[in-house]
């Protein structure tokens, strides 16, 4: 029975695929990124035909990659695995084949064939198992909710019924326009998302993530708390260009928690730190993560501009995180790694300080106002480029063709989630459901802005338990950003308060999916890592709110405005840093800790009043902190 039941709430496993078989699938991924390349860089294709033919492919890799279950076959697809890869070729070749009459033809006003509604249920189905088999029970389930309540929600009474969906229509809406499953996520997923996560593979392949880890040990491995830091450091760095905080963990934990634990850190601590850093990763410019791609599409605002707006909030967050770390290593009495067990910063620079090259140019580039498109495809050239000049980091066809394979397997589950999420946005459109949860926040909110952002914070974060952060930033940004939009935020403050939090739940408790793969590594509790992981981040459960009421965080105003916030903003997060450690210099009382923690809080508030009121607090604390501290003792950590 619990074997039965974990096939239909589990995620699959992923299959090693060996002999002709793998070989073959190899193959074919690579040649799934050659086309994805060559239809946004060279060449002109309807963008309707391009996303059938690439979501096809997709959910033809994913069925022969992923077992239907955790118990499934690992070495080889099974009989039912071959028929979903047939359905998801033929339905593809289906919608290319009628492509121009689909085109052609006027939506809910010519009725749709035989076949067209065949096709259409087919790859409903194809993209509900796509999504159980690579996310779980969570957003499997979300996307039933919104299919049923399409379907016989107009039943219900009161505001929550709406005008009956037939189902040929509800197929017209979700299947042949853009405003359902070939929405906004799916599209980001096949064009520019597709092309970073490229770019960050061949950046990795060719010895950069490896440059990344000695050039963060060389510069603080010796350092107090100094393998934490190193995680600090070349997680974030990692994060950047990996835009998924689970993947990050795994990746770069491997490394960095084996090494924390061997110098005294805590199982719990260990997994904390690496968590906390790389979530921050998928915040910080210039590549950010998919959902940052799908803000930028969704929105309309420029990609550029919403990397210059993540600067300053991205670099507040790895403050409170890098110290909080010296403070609890301080506290803890954790030492560095010794001069022998870190790289030369002189060497680690002269063997691939190459690697920095292709950042510069991406980021150049983004601020030339290129498009993000052009940009990835033009970082990636200079990554190949750069791996020529040592023979050690040097790419050959074999290595090429590897990572245009890896790069394809690597978004087979973001595929599925974009185009889950395609499926919700279209039933939430047309059943009216934002509009009437707009007013569900209005009621419960009042006229109190503040409690509307509380509202949408909580959302966003129960929206990505479990789900992955583009599908999560794209409901709350549908379902609550209207309301917020309403208040008079800007349309880049809303969203980026929207991804922040997004980004968040992948280490919120309970259901913190970072904190998950970390336990593995660092066998422990995933809640005490969740937990733990809050704590070394919880200036990013701050600054969005300041931000959203004054936008010189996210560059925007005069400069003078802009540099005051930033000071203010970096006194608050240290002074916050020392009161959640409570220890400065020595372990503090309750009362400077208390006093720190306030000021801290005033500090990031935009307001003169609270600048002048912190100034005092924090006076106040640091004058009373010697005659209150705890002499001998160590707070409890």
């Amino acid at each position: 029975m619990n074997q039965i039941l974990s096939i239909f709430t589990g995620t699959g496993a992923k299959r090693q695929l060996t002999g002709k078989l793998g070989m073959a699938v190899h193959g074919c991924a690579a040649l799934v990124a050659l086309a994805v390349i060559y239809t946004t860089t060279i060449v002109y294709v309807d963008l309707y035909v391009m996303m059938v033919v690439f979501l096809s492919a997709m959910l033809a890799l994913l069925f022969i990659n992923i077992s239907p279950g955790p118990l499934g076959r690992k070495d080889r697809p099974g009989l039912i695995d071959w028929c979903l890869v047939l359905a998801s070729i033929a339905v593809g070749v289906y919608f290319l084949l009628e492509s121009q009459r689909i085109a052609e033809r006027i939506t809910l006003l010519f009725p749709l064939e035989t076949p067209d509604l065949l096709a259409a249920s087919v790859l409903l189905a194809l993209t509900i198992e796509a999504t159980r088999r690579t996310v779980g029970f969570g957003l499997t389930s979300v996307v039933m909710v919104f299919v049923v309540y399409n379907l016989w929600g107009h039943g219900l009474p009161g505001a929550l019924g709406f005008r009956e969906v037939s189902y040929n229509h509800f197929l017209d809406i979700m299947m042949f326009t853009s405003d359902g499953l070939f929405g906004v996520p799916l599209r980001v997923a096949a064009t520019y998302a597709f092309l970073f996560v490229m770019f960050g593979t061949f950046l990795s392949k060719a010895g950069g993530a490896e440059f990344f880890y000695n050039l963060s040990s060389a510069l603080a491995g010796r350092r107090t708390g100094g393998p934490a830091k190193i995680a600090v450091i070349s997680s974030g760095l990692y994060g950047t260009m990996s835009g998924s905080p689970t993947s990050d963990v795994v990746t770069t934990g491997s490394v960095t928690i084996p090494i924390m634990q061997r110098l005294g850190y805590s199982k719990p601590l260990s997994g904390s730190v690496e968590v906390a850093a790389s979530t921050g990763g998928s915040l910080l410019p210039p590549v950010m993560g998919s959902a940052a791609f799908i803000m930028a599409e969704y929105t309309g605002i420029e990609y550029r501009e919403i990397a210059i707006a993540g600067i300053v909030p991205a670099l507040l967050y790895y403050l409170c995180v890098y110290a909080q770390v010296h403070l609890r290593s301080q506290k803890l009495g954790l030492r560095g790694l010794s001069k022998e067990e870190t790289p030369p910063l002189k060497g680690t620079l002269k063997n691939g300080g190459l690697f920095i090259v292709p950042l510069v140019a991406l980021s150049g580039a983004l601020l030339m106002g290129y498009s993000p498109t052009f940009v990835a495809a033009i970082a990636t050239a200079v990554v190949l480029m750069v791996a020529m000049v040592h023979p050690s980091t040097r790419m050959g066809p074999r290595a090429i063709w590897n990572a245009l394979a890896v790069t394809t397997l690597r978004m087979v589950s973001v595929v599925a989630a974009c185009a889950a999420a395609g499926l919700v946005i279209g039933g939430i459109s047309m059943t009216g459901l934002g509009g009437k949860f707009a007013d569900l926040v209005y009621l419960m909110a009042g006229d109190s802005a503040f409690l509307a952002l509380v509202i949408s914070a909580v959302l966003a974060i129960i929206l990505g338990m479990g789900m992955p952060t583009p599908s999560a930033f794209i409901l709350a940004a549908v379902l609550v950003g209207p309301t917020l939009l309403s208040m008079d935020f800007s349309v880049l403050q809303t969203n980026m308060f929207i991804l922040y939090f997004a980004v968040l739940s992948a280490m919120t408790p309970p259901v913190a999916v970072a904190a998950f793969a970390a336990s593995a590594i660092a066998d422990a509790s995933p809640l005490k890592i969740a937990v733990g992981a809050v704590r070394l981040a919880i200036t990013a459960f701050i600054v969005p709110f300041a931000f959203v009421y004054g936008e010189g965080l996210l560059m925007v105003g005069s400069w003078q405005a802009i540099a005051v916030s930033c000071v203010t903003a970096i006194l608050g997060v240290l002074l916050l840093s020392i009161a959640v450690e409570g220890y400065w210099r020595q372990p503090l009382a309750r009362l400077p800790r208390l006093g720190f923690g306030l000021a801290g809080l005033l500090f990031i508030t935009p307001s003169w009043w609270a600048v002048v009121a912190a100034v005092l607090v924090g006076a106040v604390a640091i004058l009373a902190s010697p005659h209150l501290r705890l002499h001998g003792h160590k707070t409890p950590v």
